[in-house]
Parts: structure tokens; C-alpha cells; sequence
């Protein structure tokens, strides 16, 4: 199902008990980009601690934005069966009482999605507007001092907005009072702008919305117009105005009040994104953040962290993408076992039964529910060899769960997974290289990177003027490497030892043989005059 700003208001109390019912909720998101370019070496590395690729990570989710958000609520409808109900939010910053909102497009995302079919028109004319805590608090205080203005900055808005003045300006000049007029073909973003900016304007008339797209404006008497303004009928209270602005920043809320464990694939970048866009900017501190995250979402599970247990445990067959995960695991790895439990669309969503739509938001985040279900069964049969009870509940899902909740997948990096309910495991990497040059000036990373491409990936990093040390994710690249480069002219490759090859260890070991060398000289100098 489709949600656009039109139509949002209207469904937040069904998805509110929707999400209340749930056994859990998964979700998925869809941005401007992934990585920015502005910045120099931005680009995951193996060498990444968790809070060095956070810091990257924060200055991307800073620049890029949402267009797109996925909620597929997973139900537990009776003893077998989970019914899902996918939705597709199209998301747009909010224009309305604050600082004009600025982001990023990447043009290989634009053109990533484009393929896939997204609908920027969605995204732009009908999107939902948001804000996190910090933007509500200086809309909240511009409300309350009479300061606040619309920020709608298109061609498309003003132009809306222009004629709706001219319009009303040109009647309320030979109009009676309480004559009334009718402003047709506003959006949902519009209907409320059109009333607020003609209150403005004009202090004999009164606004109200009449649905399908229309406005009632009406000729009043100031005086008039100071009695239903402070009337519980009017659809342009500064609660409801700040309501409106809030827009998915509402359902985000309600998600945090619900408590229900939160699923996704690969999701460090969505919790970023959810923790800078609803709740609050982006802390410097990498551990402030796992903190925030902890707190609004007790329970995480990624489907990443999950499937890596499960290709290890089960005997599955090394896929990438989601939608690989989803088909094997369909294809009944366990067909001895008791069946897993059965997985329907509900009827407003049905079309993701027919057509696969790959990285479409509600797609994917109904995949990934998915695919956390029966990974969970395969992981429980397992460890009861196949003595499963026929209606296993969730809670039981759950306990098999445990060892990977709250780890977050951490791709090529220093830790396997970013652990938010505790402290992070290093991984264990194969050993790094070290690359001595000889004879080949002025080399630099880049082509340090180029030179061993062609046979494997290793990351790079400069270590001295004439070094550089390699890491890989892969044994056999080690191994490869160390054969190849055995004997050749100008790169010496060897096995990195940091007590050997560390500069600060060197250079405490020159300090410490310079301090030893003066130690025995002066015992020596001083035992001869002794003498």
C-alpha cells in the first residue's frame, strides 16, 4: 500500500493499532545517496574501527535524505499463520515553520532507483512531510510567539499559493459578509498553507477545509473571526498545525511507545537515519548514539547477522541480496521438519504476492520480515532436532534469536557486527601485509590499490614514506599475494608483525636501546673514575 502526505493523516490511527497488535515490525528505507563524495576518503574501509565508520557514516546521513520508507507489520493471526500488512511512505522534509531544509542527491542512487521504477513525483509533490525533536522545538516556539511563516520555496507552491490570494483577494472586495467561496485542487500540503497564509493576509476571513481537495473561505467581521479562532472547531489550531507538521515523525513515535522488536537487513544506515530525521541530529559520539538507539528500540534483529548464523549452521547456500536470501529460503531447506509457519499478505497488499519489486521500501521490508520468520524456524528446529511443536510462538522465535539481537551487520570493518545492547567483538581478519617499496618513488595508495586489484581486493593504508600495509577479508587473497609478489624487483611483501614493523614500537625501541646504550656508559664512566 501506497502513503503519501494525501492520505496520511486519514490511516495513522489504523496503523497505530495495527502496530500495537504486532508481533513485530520490519522496515526498510530508500535515500538521496549513500556515501558522500564531498568528503575525502569516505568509503568503507577494513581498517574502519565501528566509531571511525560512524563518523563517516554521520557526515553522509547528514547531506542525503529519505525518499522512501517501508513498514511491513507482521501479525500473528492464529496458530499458524502471519498476515502482513507492507506499506510504501513517501517522505519529504517539512516546509512549515522552519528552516528551509537542504540535501544531496547522488547521482548513481537517483539513477539506481530510477531503474527500479521509483516514483520521484511521489517523493516530491506528495511526500510526508517530517522533523526531529530539535526542528519541532523551534516550530513549537514560533507558534507560540506568533513568528512562524511557511517555508514553501517551489515554483509549483508559490504559484498555488499566489492564485489562491488573488483569487480571494479579488472576491472578499465585492463580497457580504458570511458570503463564502470555494478553493478547488489543493493537495494535502496545500489545503492547510492556503488557510494559513490567507489568516494572515486578511483578517475578515475564515477558512475550512472541506476534504477532496477544497478549501471554504467565508467573510467575517473581525470580531467573528476572534471567536472561532479560539473555538475547538478550528482546523487551524496550533496543535494541529504542529501535528500536521510532524507528519511521519508521528508514526515514528508510535513505533517507540509500542516497544516491538525492530527487523532489518544491513540496517546501521536506517538507524542513522531514523536516530537524524525523527528523533534528534546526529551525536559526535559513536557511543551517545548506540545509547539513543538502545533506548528507542530495545529489541533490533538484522537479517544480515541472522542469515550468516544460518548459511553456517544449516548448510545454506551463500547468496548477497535479500531477495537471493528470500528465494532459498522458500525453496524448504528443512523438508523433514515441521512446516513453517504460513506467511500472507493482507488483501490491501497483495500485489507483492504477484510481482517482485526489488528495492521498493515496503517490498524489501516485507522480505525481510520474512526472511527473519523462517530463518528463526530453521534455527529452532535445529537446536530441537526437529522436535518443534507445531505452533511455535514468537517468543520462542525469540529465545533462538538471542545471541543475535541488537547486532547490527558492520560491513568491512573492524568488528563483524555493531553490538547496540553492549560492547563490539573485534573480528578476526587474515593477517595484514606489509608492502615495502624499493626503487619506485612518489607511490601512492591509489596505485598501491591499482597494482594488487587486478589479482584480489585488499584495502590500503600508508604506513611510512616507503610502506603501506594491506587488508583483506579473504585468506586465500593473503596467500595468493604472498606467492605472487615473492620475487618482485621494486614491492617486498611480507606478513605485517606490529612489534617488528610498528613505528611506535620502532621508535620506542630506539628510544629504549639510546636510553640502555647511556645507562651502561655512564656505569662505565663512572665505575673508571671510582677507580
Amino acid at each position: 500500500m501506497e502513503v503519501g502526505a494525501e492520505g496520511f493523516a486519514r490511516r495513522l490511527p489504523r496503523l497505530r493499532r495495527r502496530i500495537l497488535r504486532a508481533a513485530f515490525v520490519a522496515l526498510d528505507m530508500e535515500f538521496t545517496g549513500l556515501h558522500s563524495t564531498s568528503v575525502q576518503n569516505n568509503e568503507p574501509s577494513l581498517f574502519d574501527s565501528p566509531a571511525e565508520r560512524y563518523v563517516k557514516a554521520r557526515q553522509s546521513v547528514q547531506r542525503f535524505t529519505l525518499v522512501q520508507l517501508g513498514l511491513a507489520i507482521f501479525s500473528k493471526e492464529n496458530s499458524s499463520k502471519y498476515v502482513v500488512h507492507s506499506y510504501n511512505f513517501f517522505l519529504f522534509p517539512s516546509t512549515l515553520g522552519i528552516r528551509d531544509v537542504e540535501f544531496t542527491l547522488s547521482a548513481s542512487s537517483i539513477q539506481f532507483l530510477s531503474h527500479y521504477g521509483f516514483d520521484y513525483n511521489k517523493f516530491l509533490k506528495d511526500g510526508i512531510p517530517y522533523m526531529n525533536e530539535v526542528q519541532e522545538k523551534i516550530l513549537r516556539q514560533r507558534l507560540l510567539a506568533g513568528t512562524w511563516k511557511v517555508c514553501s520555496t517551489s515554483n509549483a507552491d508559490r504559484d498555488v499559493l499566489k492564485k489562491a490570494i488573488d483569487e480571494v483577494t479579488s472576491w472578499i472586495a465585492v463580497a457580504k459578509e458570511e458570503d463564502t467561496m470555494i478553493l478547488q485542487d489543493l493537495n494535502g500540503d496545500h489545503v492547510l498553507e492556503v488557510q494559513l497564509v490567507l489568516r494572515q493576509a486578511l483578517e475578515n476571513v475564515w477558512t475550512e477545509p472541506l476534504g477532496d481537495k477544497k478549501v471554504m473561505v467565508k467573510k467575517v467581521s473581525p470580531e467573528h473571526r476572534q471567536l472561532l479562532e479560539n473555538s475547538s472547531y478550528d482546523h487551524c489550531q496550533k496543535k494541529l498545525i504542529l501535528l500536521s507538521a510532524r507528519g511521519f515523525t508521528n508514526l515514528f513515535q508510535i513505533l517507540v511507545k509500542a516497544n516491538k522488536p525492530l527487523v532489518g537487513h544491513n540496517m546501521f544506515m536506517d538507524l542513522m537515519h531514523l536516530h537524524d530525521k525523527f528523533y534528534r541530529p546526529l551525536p559526535e559520539s559513536y557511543e551517545e548514539f548506540k545509547r539513543n538507539i538502545h533506548n528507542l528500540f530495545p529489541v533490533i534483529i538484522d537479517t544480515k547477522t541472522v542469515t550468516k548464523s544460518v548459511q553456517k549452521k544449516c548448510l545454506f547456500p551463500r547468496v548477497s541480496s535479500l531477495l537471493e536470501v528470500y528465494a532459498v529460503l522458500c525453496s524448504n531447506l528443512n523438508p523433514k521438519g515441521p512446516p513453517c509457519p504460513v506467511i500472507a499478505l493482507a488483501s490491501g497488499c497483495s500485489r507483492y504476492a504477484e510481482k517482485k519489486s526489488p528495492h521498493e521500501a515496503g517490498y524489501d521490508a516485507f522480505l525481510c520480515g520474512s526472511v527473519l520468520l523462517m530463518s528463526a524456524h530453521l534455527l529452532l528446529c535445529r537446536s530441537t532436532d526437529d522436535a518443534v511443536e507445531a505452533d511455535p510462538s514468537f517468543s520462542q522465535y525469540l529465545t533462538v534469536l538471542a545471541e543475535h539481537v541488537n547486532k547490527v551487520n558492520f560491513i568491512r570493518g573492524g568488528v563483524s557486527s555493531i553490538n547496540f545492547s553492549g560492547e563490539d567483538v573485534p573480528c578476526r581478519h587474515p593477517p595484514a601485509l606489509i608492502v615495502h617499496v624499493q626503487g619506485w618513488p612518489g607511490l601512492t595508495e591509489r596505485q598501491i590499490y591499482q597494482e594488487f586489484k587486478a589479482r584480489c581486493r585488499f584495502d590500503v593504508r600508508r604506513l611510512s614514506k616507503n610502506q603501506f600495509i594491506l587488508l583483506s577479508s579473504q585468506y586465500k587473497h593473503v596467500r595468493l599475494v604472498l606467492r605472487d609478489y615473492r620475487h618482485h624487483p621494486h614491492l617486498q611483501v611480507s606478513v605485517y608483525r606490529h612489534w617488528r614493523h610498528s613505528p611506535s614500537v620502532n621508535c620506542l625501541l630506539q628510544i629504549s636501546g639510546i636510553v640502555a646504550l647511556w645507562s651502561v656508559l655512564a656505569f662505565a664512566l663512572g665505575g673508571t673514575s671510582s677507580c
